[in-house]
C-alpha cells in the first residue's frame, strides 16, 4: 500500500517571514543553512523577532496562528508531510491546537558572495518526473517531494547543495560517481545535508519511502 502524503506549499509574505522557537537545537549550521527541529506545546508563543526566508516540513498536523510586528494576524493550517516557504520578516507564532506541533525549519542565511554549484545537469526531475516532484520554487530553492519504490533504483542524478527531510522510515544506498556505495538507513523525520553531488540511489528495503530535498540556489 502506497504511503498517503500530503503537499501544501504556502508563500506567506509578511512584508517579509520564517519559522523558529527561540529554544530549539540546531541540528545543522554551514555558510548555507540553519536547520533546527521544533517542538511547540498546545498554546505555546515565541518571542517576536526577525527571520530570515525560511521552510517549514511539517511533522505533525499544525494549527498555527501567526502575529506580525504590525499586529496583523493570520491562521495556518497544515497537515503531516506538508510544507511551507516563508518570506523574511518579524512575527510571533503561536500553536493553537490542543497538540504538540512538530516540524523541521530550514533557515536560509545570505548568499551574497558565496560560490555556487553551478547549473544543474542530469536534472532528476527532468529524467525521473515519476519520482521527483516540484513542490515549490523560487529564487532561493527547489523544494522536491521524492518517492523511492522498494528495489527501485533512480537514474545518476545531480542536486545543488541541499538539505533532506525523510518523511518515512527507509533504507537506501547512494552509488557515487568514483564507485563508492554509501548505506543510508534513516528514520520518519531525519535530517541530513548534502554538498552538491551526482549519485544514483536505490532502495534496498521492502517498504516506500518518502524524502523532501530542500535544494538551494
Amino acid at each position: 500500500m502506497k504511503t498517503a502524503f500530503f503537499v501544501l506549499l504556502m508563500i506567506v509574505s509578511f512584508g517579509t517571514a520564517s519559522c523558529g522557537t527561540d529554544d530549539a537545537k540546531v541540528e545543522i549550521e554551514n555558510q548555507w543553512v540553519r536547520v533546527f527541529r521544533e517542538t511547540q506545546e498546545p498554546q505555546s508563543k515565541t518571542n517576536m523577532r526577525d527571520h530570515p526566508p525560511t521552510v517549514a516540513v511539517y511533522l505533525s498536523d499544525a494549527h498555527e496562528k501567526l502575529t506580525e510586528s504590525d499586529g496583523n494576524v493570520r491562521e495556518i493550517e497544515c497537515k503531516a508531510g506538508e510544507v511551507s516557504y516563508f518570506d523574511s520578516g518579524k512575527y510571533q507564532r503561536q500553536n493553537i491546537s490542543g497538540k504538540s506541533l512538530q516540524s523541521v525549519i530550514i533557515e536560509l542565511k545570505d548568499v551574497a558572495g558565496k560560490p555556487q554549484p553551478g547549473p544543474i545537469d542530469l536534472d532528476p526531475v527532468e529524467i525521473d518526473p515519476e519520482h521527483h516532484v516540484v513542490l515549490f520554487e523560487n529564487e532561493r530553492v527547489r523544494i522536491l517531494h521524492t518517492i523511492l519504490e522498494p528495489h527501485l533504483k533512480s537514474p545518476l542524478h545531480f542536486h545543488p547543495h541541499y538539505v533532506v527531510v525523510y518523511t518515512t522510515e527507509l533504507h537506501t544506498t547512494q552509488t557515487l560517481p568514483d564507485g563508492r556505495n554509501v548505506d543510508n538507513p534513516r528514520q520518519a523525520g531525519d535530517i541530513a545535508w548534502r554538498d552538491a553531488l551526482r549519485h544514483v540511489t536505490e532502495n534496498i528495503g521492502e517498504n516506500r519511502g518518502e524524502e523532501i530535498q530542500i535544494e538551494l540556489k
